[in-house]
């Protein structure tokens, strides 16, 4: 044995008779919780507010979205950025780039696009809308110290400022190869162009056979490419359809090459009629070290009509075994662990969300509703009423919402602290449908179960296969998600709505 391998030993034994010892005797610093989630667990939106064209970053350790403030044109002067370390608590900072710091910003900025390199953190992103090369503005750059700024321009100038291969200058998203070359993906006007980026990240390089900007077009294209890799595959994704309608939505392709060929192969996200109308502009992130992928898009709701009202959300994204991607599902949930309501609309009553629960005060009728259409479903949620008279329970297939006992129309099953089930149909009046006993104990949870199928509704109390009440009825057919409470306080937990199977 060595000199040097008997002191390895030698620190070997003491480390296990001294530091070894201390660690079996103290607890060592948790690990950050890996964010596995099914969809947005505490609720889309995710954020507060008016936003759109999401790109998201991970920087040392936390994800960083950076989305267009979605307002009237000329009034998307600035942008914001939200941070989180686990995809549930999220903090704002705003304004980390206006319009004041970029000397040839006209008119609107949007769809910004971020990515570290080399201890500076980079901003792109698009300004002035331009219609024509005679026009000033294009794609520009910013730069930073750190991910929430202050960011100032890094050429005085746009990066690109002209059509080329018909792509307006707008939408940009970048990406840095595993041999270190980075690229930028952008294009409007229905054409795609992939430019290499020099180390700089502020300059443009050129491809093998002197060219600078090469078109990728794939099939449908119109906007917002998107470009990551998986399994030593290149994802380009992109947007089609008309952004302030309800067609748009995200397609994609996969190639061996960043830079093509790129050939449609299946549209992964569009508008769900129950939950959410014109999703798109999206982008992808993985969680480090696993197999686990988020996309990140805007959405508008289902009862909006104004082009500008997106919201922002994030649904988790699936891999088939052959590298094809799986549709999105827009899920419905919400365990209010994020302490907001954010999409909850109430009428009546007073709600807070705190302590990782939807709490109402007493009233009679007060509810809160999500901005759903679902038809047949199963709807589950964690009802805890207090003790005292009255119930509180689940509102589904409802419609026309006012302030009132009975102020709406659809349905209501409900539970009480003395055991009693109800469900009835609503119209401005009480219409009872059925009723029947289960153990119920005020101050506990009860999960509540609706299944709605056609004419056929079924209530259950904590056993989940047999239906405490079981009824047929047809007069509401689809409409919105809600929770209730009648001459009773009670909180909501884990609200989970899913089309039936």
């Amino acid at each position: 044995m060595t000199a040097k391998t008997t002191g390895l030993a030698a620190r070997c034994c003491a480390f296990l008779l001294t530091g070894g010892l201390l660690a079996m005797l103290s607890p060592s610093p948790a690990a950050a919780a890996v964010p596995e989630h099914t969809t947005a667990e505490a609720g889309n939106p995710f954020v507060d507010g008016w936003y759109a064209d999401p790109d998201i970053a991970l920087y040392d350790g936390a994800y960083w979205v950076f989305p267009t403030t979605s307002r009237p044109y000329d009034q998307q002067t600035h942008l914001d950025a939200f941070s989180s370390t686990d995809l549930v608590h999220w903090t704002k900072h705003g304004e980390v780039l206006a319009k004041e710091d970029i000397s040839w910003a006209e008119r609107a900025m949007w769809a910004p696009a971020p990515i570290e390199r080399n201890g500076k953190y980079y901003l792109y992103f698009a300004a002035n809308d331009i219609q024509s090369d005679s026009q000033p503005g294009g794609i520009g750059v910013a730069v930073a110290d750190r991910p929430e700024g202050p960011y100032e321009d890094a050429i005085g100038r746009p990066l690109i400022s002209a059509f080329h291969n018909g792509a307006q200058p707008i939408d940009q998203d970048v990406f840095i190869d595993d041999d270190g070359q980075a690229y930028m993906y952008y294009g409007g006007w229905g054409h795609a162009n992939v430019v290499k980026l020099n180390p700089d990240m502020t300059s443009l390089g050129t491809f093998a056979d002197g060219s600078t900007y090469k078109e990728i077009t794939p099939a449908d294209y119109v906007e917002g490419p998107q470009m990551f890799k998986r399994g030593g595959k290149y994802y380009l994704m992109w947007s089609e359809g008309g952004w302030t309608g309800p067609d748009y939505s995200v397609s994609y392709a996969i190639s061996d090459s960043p830079t093509g060929p790129f050939e449609k192969i299946d549209k992964v996200l569009a508008q769900d009629p129950a939950v959410a109308k014109g999703s798109g502009h999206n982008s992808v992130v993985n969680v480090p070290g696993t197999d686990i992928w988020y996309i990140f898009y805007h959405r508008r709701p289902l009862g909006e009509t104004d082009g500008n009202h997106r919201q922002l959300a994030y649904d988790r994204m699936h891999f088939r075994t052959d590298g094809t991607i799986r549709r999105i599902e827009m899920k419905v949930r919400d365990n209010f662990a994020d302490g907001n309501a954010l999409g909850w609309k109430t009428y009546g009553g007073s709600w807070a969300a705190t302590g990782g629960r939807y709490r109402a005060g007493r009233s009679l009728g007060g509810k809160a509703l999500l901005d759903t259409n679902f038809a047949d479903f199963t709807y589950d949620a964690d009802v805890t009423p207090a003790s005292g008279r009255g119930d509180a329970g689940l509102v589904f297939r409802a419609s026309r919402p006012g302030t009132g006992v009975d102020s709406y129309t659809g349905y209501y099953a409900g539970i009480g602290p003395d055991g009693k089930v109800v469900l009835g149909r609503v119209n401005d009046s009480w219409t009872p449908l059925g009723t029947a006993r289960a153990s119920v104990t005020p101050g506990s949870a009860h999960r509540l179960r609706v299944t709605a199928v056609g004419s056929s509704i079924k209530v259950y109390v904590d056993d989940l296969t047999t239906p405490e009440i079981s009824v047929t009825d047809d007069t509401y057919r689809s409409g919105a998600n809600g929770v209730r409470v009648f001459d009773n306080a009670a909180s909501f937990d884990d609200v989970a709505i899913s089309p039936a199977s």
